[in-house]
């Protein structure tokens, strides 16, 4: 019987994008501005499909330190009856069931919508290094509108924050779903 623990192991988890070739993020500016627009546009796709359960079109992923995929997400609290059910936990949720824990160190969450006081309070929790984010949220953003739960000097951890990416194509799919509600 072969002895495992003298097995070597593939530490690659996740989905290997394509313009994540050898260090993540890039090292020059409009690289690194490519890969976040790319990221978003994944996250507003996963948005859409929110559409169909009637929640909220928020998407979200997270990326691991080597930039490979590790997780998705958009709004399921409709579809689920969950308040907890937001786009952010559920990207976080299956990143740490892909690595097998659930400290997310050196990832980056990309996501449509500034999350809320939950969601901020998540991905603080989990480490996570990076926040990449679409739309700001003048009602209940906590990464930089609101409140600043990310950055706040208390915390035992702070988060990078990349605001306004692709900000009015996010804002834009939001202002759509709520527009047909009112």
């Amino acid at each position: 019987m072969p002895d495992d623990a003298n097995r070597p192991r593939d530490p690659a988890r996740g989905l290997e994008l394509p313009w994540a070739d050898g260090a993540f993020p890039p090292a020059s500016l409009a690289a690194r501005r490519h890969v976040w627009e790319s990221l978003v546009g994944l996250a507003l796709h996963e948005a859409t499909h929110a559409l169909a359960s009637g929640d909220v079109p928020v998407g979200a992923l997270v990326v691991g330190p080597d930039g490979r995929l590790l997780g998705v997400g958009r709004n399921r609290r409709e579809e689920t009856g969950d308040p907890t059910a937001h786009a952010e936990v559920l990207a976080l949720r299956q990143a740490a069931a892909t690595l097998g824990e659930w400290r997310l160190e050196g990832c980056t969450l990309v996501v449509t919508l500034e999350p809320c006081a939950m969601c901020a309070g998540a991905l603080l929790l989990a480490r996570v290094q990076r926040l990449v984010l679409g739309a700001w949220d003048p009602k209940a953003g906590a990464t930089g509108s609101v409140w600043d739960l990310v950055r706040d000097q208390r915390a035992h951890h702070a988060v990078e924050v990349i605001g306004g990416v692709r900000e009015y194509e996010c804002g834009q799919l939001l202002r759509d779903f709520f527009g047909t509600r009112r």
